[in-house]
């Protein structure tokens, strides 16, 4: 079929690759997600310092932390992999088989985390950025590749098998397929806002948003998830 504008007939057709290799469609439903927001649990410090001792640097763009020596992370931040207000989703298909690192809250272990910029993480909370490790742990960018990474390699320092702490392959394969649902059907799936000055009237612009309950569900929980004591949590 020629590569063109023209309108396609009414009908039934197979999709394959450049290889030729049949494309099949897929009705699996999307997980949406938001913006990840550190609330200084516990739980979630000892993720933080684990993920930063591990990398040291955006595993994304390779841009290093010339302040890490000094404790200074500003510009940094540790992302989630699996998002934690998908929880019962996390249970649901038994995701802890794959936290092969002993923690006691599987969800906030390093190995669910990767150190980015705070700008890329933004991107990869709302899988516009993605990484195959499949392909060689190719990064793609699904929209626009403003911090040019399409095509670059995932850092090796956080994926190295030698270290207990790497990250899990099933969980970048997970994202990925995401972010392959999330921006390959039709116009692609909305973006939740998250940039919610204070002052702005968060409920109503969740509620004039896309997807409005579903939005409001998952900030609810985020916001609630309970807070363990320091004791509970695994360290790195």
């Amino acid at each position: 079929m020629p590569l063109n504008n023209d309108r396609l007939e009414t009908g039934d057709y197979n999709i394959s690759s450049s290889s030729g290799a049949v494309v099949r469609s897929s009705d699996e439903r999307f997980i949406r997600r938001i913006q990840s927001r550190d609330r200084g649990t516990p739980r979630q410090d000892s993720f933080r310092r684990a993920v930063r001792a591990r990398d040291q640097k955006c595993v994304i763009t390779g841009i290093e932390n010339s302040e890490a020596e000094v404790d200074n992370w500003e510009g940094f931040e540790a992302a989630h992999i699996f998002p934690l207000e998908r929880e019962a989703l996390w249970k649901q298909c038994n995701f802890n088989q794959f936290i092969t690192l002993p923690a006691r809250h599987p969800m906030n272990s390093v190995q669910n985390g990767l150190l980015l910029t705070s700008s890329v993480h933004q991107k990869f909370d709302s899988y516009a950025i993605s990484v195959n490790p499949d392909d060689g742990y190719k990064i793609t960018d699904f929209r626009g590749d403003v911090f040019s990474v399409d095509g670059r390699i995932l850092d090796p320092v956080c994926r190295d098998p030698s270290n207990l702490a790497h990250v899990a392959d099933e969980l970048l394969r997970w994202h990925f397929r995401q972010a392959v649902l999330g921006n390959m059907r039709g116009a692609g799936e909305p973006v939740f806002e998250h940039d919610f000055p204070p002052g702005s009237d968060m409920m109503g612009e969740i509620m004039e948003g896309p997807f409005a309950a579903e939005h409001m569900e998952l900030e609810l929980f985020s916001r609630l998830r309970t807070v363990p004591s320091e004791s509970e949590d695994s360290v790195y």
